[in-house]
Parts: structure tokens; sequence; C-alpha cells
């Protein structure tokens, strides 16, 4: 048998497995560098097993290419456990007459594998960042986080904020619940994470004449940004709404008319949170602690 490993590109970047089940391989083309996406090659595992993000099994025949019927390959996608994103394939090939009953469970320990040690790389890269920020946490008074630059938690102190916040920015006020109103300061490889000395709130103002408009003030730092209709709606919903939030389902029904938008409306908020900074919180939807807003029907967008 061959152990393959792909890309999310469908680009094969290592094999390993028999000289002999190798050199097959070759008059395949099933080598180090090749493509084999549906669209190169035809239903394939690894191809299809990327189209679908599902694990695939295909024997003989199932190919689409006959100069592959004489074999079988078993293809499990991988993800990053962080973020969900397709990182590429595990695929386990070898002639059809050998294809055995524990070829998919061996494809699918090769995924947990590859999937446990992203996990405990990031876990690393979290713990080494928490060790060259702890002189500076032991000088610090008062609640303080330190995240790495996407925004996973590597310490937190004098507040739970789970395990991850909105990714930090240069110069950007953060809201953070439980936190307030933040302005992340530069480490190496990572951000100390603060509320205001000088007060805990951040003011926004929703302006909605023609293009949705968001001023966003926070101590002395201020920011401007055009948003959609849609996250305006959802943040005058939400100002509405008051300190009880809303539902996935109340969003739903008040943006659609029905509740069967639970997806788009998770989305919606995912790419409003993702924007502003956690100032969207959740479970139910609402507005972070320490975050006030005011809606301009008629202001200018100056």
């Amino acid at each position: 048998m061959l152990l393959v490993v792909a890309d999310a590109d469908g680009v094969i970047l290592w094999r390993a497995g028999a000289s002999s089940v190798r050199r097959r391989a070759d008059t395949l083309g099933f080598t180090e560098g090749a493509v084999w996406t549906e669209a190169q090659v035809g239903t394939n595992a690894i191809g299809t097993a990327l189209a679908e993000a599902a694990p695939v099994e295909l024997l003989s025949g199932e190919h689409f290419e006959q100069d592959q019927h004489p074999w079988y390959c078993t293809a499990c996608p991988v993800h990053d456990p962080r973020t969900g994103d397709l990182l590429g394939i595990v695929d386990i090939s070898g002639p059809a007459l050998t294809l055995h009953p524990a070829i998919g469970a061996l494809a699918e320990t090769g995924r947990r594998l590859m999937e446990a040690q992203v996990w405990r790389c990031h876990q690393e890269r979290l713990e080494r960042l928490r060790q060259s920020a702890a002189p500076l946490l032991a000088a610090t008074s008062g609640p303080a986080l330190v995240v790495d630059d996407h925004g996973w938690v590597a310490h937190s102190s004098g507040v739970a904020v789970g395990a991850r916040i909105a990714a930090p920015a240069a110069r950007q006020a953060l809201a953070v619940p439980g936190f307030g109103a933040c302005v992340p300061e530069r480490l190496p490889n990572g951000w100390l994470v603060r509320p205001f000395t000088r007060g805990r709130e951040v003011l926004l103002e929703l302006d909605l004449s023609s293009t949705p408009l968001l001023r966003v003030q926070a101590g002395d730092t201020g920011w401007r940004r055009i948003i959609t209709k849609r996250h305006a709606e959802i943040l005058a919903l939400l100002h509405r709404a008051g300190p009880a939030g809303m539902s996935a389902e109340a969003l739903s029904q008040a943006l659609f008319g029905d509740v069967g938008h639970l997806v788009s409306v998770r989305a919606e908020v995912s790419r409003l949170r993702r924007q502003l900074g956690g100032i969207v919180a959740t479970r139910p939807y609402r507005l972070a602690d320490g975050v006030h807003l005011t809606v301009a029907k008629d202001a200018g967008a100056s």
C-alpha cells in the first residue's frame, strides 16, 4: 500500500510505501507534486474527498480513469481543529485485490493523529507566548489577557473569557466581554489586552443613512468603518433588544420573517464579530458588556 498526504489544493506532498507499489503509482503520475483534484484526473479518492469534505473510499471501476481501475483508494479530509478549515487529505491506496476492511479505520486514525498534532503545536505556541509574557504579567495589576495574533488566549487573569477573543489589531479598540473597552498592546508573537484605565466603555454611533457607517470611540482611541446594511440591521435589532439580547431564532424571524435561516444568521453574526472585534457577544446575541450604541438615522457620513 501507499500512505499519501495531499494539501487542500490536491497537490501530493508526501508518500511512503512499498517500492513495487510506488513504481506502479509512478506510471499513473501518482507522485509528489502531482495535482489529484477531480478537475485534473476525474473521480478519485483525494479529489472527491476534497470536493465533498468527507471521507471517500473508491474501489476499481469507481475511479473515473480506466488506468486507476486496478487500485483502491481511501481518503480522509484533515481539518484545522482550531478553525475548521480544510488543510488537506490523508490517503491510503493500493492494488484493488488487497483492500482490507481495516483500511478505512487506518486512514481515519491518520486523520486524527494529524489533527491532534496541529492542536498540540498550537498549545505549545501558546505556552511559549505565556512564558515570554510572564515577566510583564508579574508587574501588571488588574485584569489582563495574553493572546496570539488570532485571538487565542494564552493567559487570562481577573476574568474568564473562554478560549478565544476577536483577533487584535494595532491602535484599534477592542470590546472584550467582561473586560469592556481595551486597546491591545503588541508583544513578541502576541498581544497584551487590558481594560482602559480611564473607563471601560465603548461608545458606538450607528449612522443609518444611505451607506451605513459605524463610529467607535473607546477612551482616546476612535475609528469608523462602513458596514453592510445587513450588519447595520443586526446592530439596530440588538440595540433595541437590550441586555436580554436575542436568540438565533429571534434574529432569523426579525431579519427574514421566519426561523428557517439560522445558518445565515450565525454566519452574518460571525462575520460581524470578526470585523468589529467582539462588540457583539453570544449566547444570546447581544451588545457586549461596556458597549453603548446610539442610532442616528439622519446623520451624515462625514
